[in-house]
């Protein structure tokens, strides 16, 4: 039994993208190079890496920042990226027509991403006032 990791609701913010249509495989290969990263680093390689899971996290990473503008008030150059995982989502299963009447079956899978970010002068003043 895995135990569930606590997070800080004043420095942290999310944002989830499900029924992403990407294997969870080539999407984690993208998160793994962005994990830990400030978020303008985060932004430069996901514009310059040739993978098609690209798109959908730069998407993601940049929604999450925006809540932080938007909803916390956080200021967007302190960001990174603490945490982000990649499930897998349900899988769309089809038949595709062949020769002699033949059905063939096509599974396309899909997966939820999550990405969080972490505001790392919040997180230093939230400590100062609570602790110090």
């Amino acid at each position: 039994m895995t135990k569930k990791r606590r997070t800080n609701r004043y420095t942290e913010v999310y944002a989830i993208g499900q029924y992403i249509s990407i294997s969870s495989h080539k999407a984690r290969r993208v998160i793994n190079q962005i994990r830990g990263r400030s978020y303008v680093e985060t932004l430069m390689i996901l514009e310059l890496m040739p993978y098609r899971a690209c798109y959908p996290i730069f998407k993601l990473v940049y929604s999450a920042a925006a809540n932080a503008k938007h909803n916390m008030g956080f200021n967007e150059a302190s960001l990174i990226i603490s945490k982000a995982e990649v499930n897998e989502g349900n899988t769309m299963k089809k038949l595709k027509p062949r020769a002699r009447g033949r059905g063939y079956p096509i599974k396309r899978a899909t997966c939820h991403i999550t990405i969080v970010l972490k505001d790392l002068d919040a997180e230093k003043e939230y400590y100062e006032y609570y602790y110090y």
